[in-house]
């Protein structure tokens, strides 16, 4: 997986296959996420068997899950996931990424999702959607994923209730691979890739 370079990115980092032994970091990193922001609507933070049974399921779903590694320490991960149930959206995944605050400003997230889209693109995925609550916050996710070839597909008005408020959704899409332009491989192929 990928390396990052001290020069462009701030600090040495790796990009690797999340591992079972990494579920502490992860629900460390994600804990001030739920607790502090509209970033993510979960209202109470998962411990770490519950990340680790969350990454059971994508991964055995055939979506990718990375880790960040600097020093020796999980400072970031990013998966994909299903973009809904039905069968017909076999060939989409929507992207999650999330960083401690000492990886945050560093390319770390950018080498994540560029990771992520190149692992599900070859993994026969058509489709990636972010779903990226609105707000300050998260304008500098806007700006990453527009980056990285997303384009804004759509805005959801206070869809999700957080913090005293209704918070807005920001769709953003890009093709993987072919996109839509063709015929995907089928379902059994995709599943067993």
């Amino acid at each position: 997986m990928g390396q990052g370079n001290r020069e462009e990115l701030g600090g040495d980092f790796t990009i690797r296959q999340a591992e079972a032994r990494d579920f502490d970091a992860i629900a460390a990193i994600y804990r001030p996420y739920v607790e502090e922001t509209a970033i993510t609507f979960e209202l109470e933070p998962p411990e770490a068997a519950e990340m680790r049974r969350r990454w059971e399921h994508y991964t055995l779903a055939g979506a990718a899950y990375l880790v960040a590694e600097a020093d020796g320490e999980v400072v970031g991960y990013a998966y994909a996931h299903g973009l809904a149930e039905r069968a017909a959206y076999a060939w989409s995944v929507e992207d999650s990424i999330y960083l401690s605050a000492a990886a945050q400003r560093r390319g770390i997230g950018r080498a994540l999702l560029g990771e992520l889209i190149e692992i599900s693109a070859a993994a026969g995925f058509r489709q990636m959607v972010a779903l990226i609550a609105g707000g300050d916050a998260t304008a500098g996710s806007v700006t990453l994923h527009a980056a990285l070839g997303f384009e804004r597909a759509g805005l959801l008005r206070g869809v999700g209730y957080k913090f005293g408020r209704w918070h807005d959704v920001i769709y953003m899409q890009r093709p993987l691979g072919e996109g839509s332009s063709s015929a995907p491989r089928p379902l059994a192929e995709l599943a067993s890739s």
